[in-house]
């Protein structure tokens, strides 16, 4: 499971270091102040939880149940939380104005997150030093 928490973060932190540049450099005069603000939320959150998985990989129990579900979690918290975010930010740009379905998916992923972190928790108590 290490390995594939492993090439999840590392995809996933490759996909945050793109849309990070593309949001500082190809967005920039684009969209408002306001939606380059959402943009740089999303990325931050991305960055936070790739960093949060490449911790999981690390953790000795990775085959515990908690951990997996962490994993899960982080994982689509990412693509609901700083996905729904990123679409926002650009909606007007790519002619999406009418998906107003994007604003409650957000907190789904800030949720999914919050059990992703619960799930860490869970497992370093079980874990037995």
């Amino acid at each position: 499971m290490n390995k594939q928490i492993i090439l999840t973060a590392s995809f996933l932190g490759l996909i945050a270091v793109i849309l990070g540049a593309f949001g500082a450099h190809g967005l920039e005069g684009k969209i408002s102040d306001y939606h380059l603000g959402t943009w740089k939320t999303a990325n931050q959150y991305h960055f936070y939880h790739v960093f949060a998985l490449l911790f999981l990989s690390t953790f000795s129990r990775a085959k515990s149940p908690s951990i997996r579900v962490s994993f899960i979690a982080f994982t689509i918290g990412i693509l609901l939380f700083s996905g729904s975010l990123y679409l926002l930010s650009v909606r007007s740009l790519l002619g999406i104005d009418g998906w107003r379905f994007l604003g409650p998916v957000t907190p789904l992923g800030g949720l999914c997150f919050m059990v992703g972190w619960v799930g860490l928790f869970v497992a370093a108590v079980k874990h037995r030093a």
